[in-house]
């Protein structure tokens, strides 16, 4: 495993959330704005952890893992700087996830929450719409305000 292959884990999940997002939102022209990866065993943590610090730099530390900005990675919905390398948890035995801006979260959040596979989670300091399908190996979330902002991106 090397840059790349961690570059095209990130990318791959991307694709497939655009495709989740596009299928059950009308936001086709929203762009990613983070995305992490979910860990599945201890080994993969520190693995990609190593590879993400050889050209990341740790911006924020969270207790399932830290964020990292990276030189901007063109995918099919956009660039992103912003990679999470998420410690192994049960709970999330996907892939990773995508968070996408939207122009009007209120407006977005009124059409779509009370939607089937859609979720509200409230933080301290945001929230955030978390969508999720059966057999999806990853997760959509629109944050407001927009996670690059959160850290100071953009």
């Amino acid at each position: 495993m090397n840059q790349a292959d961690l570059k095209n884990i990130a990318r791959d999940i991307v694709k497939k959330a655009t495709l989740l997002k596009d299928k059950h939102t009308d936001q086709k022209e929203a762009q990613v704005s983070y995305v992490a990866i979910f860990c599945q065993t201890d080994e993969e943590f520190e693995e990609f952890t190593r590879i993400v610090r050889s050209f990341g730099s740790i911006i924020n530390e969270t207790p399932t893992g830290f964020h990292y900005r990276i030189p901007p990675l063109t995918t099919v919905c956009g660039q992103f700087q912003i990679l999470k390398i998420r410690i192994p948890d049960k709970t999330r035995p996907e892939r990773g996830d995508a968070d996408y801006n939207v122009e009007n979260y209120e407006e977005f959040k009124k059409m779509h929450l009370h939607l089937s596979g859609f979720k509200l989670i409230k933080r301290k300091d945001h929230e955030m719409i978390e969508l999720m399908e059966l057999g999806a190996d990853v997760r959509v979330y629109f944050s407001n305000p927009h996670v690059d902002k959160l850290l100071g991106i953009k």
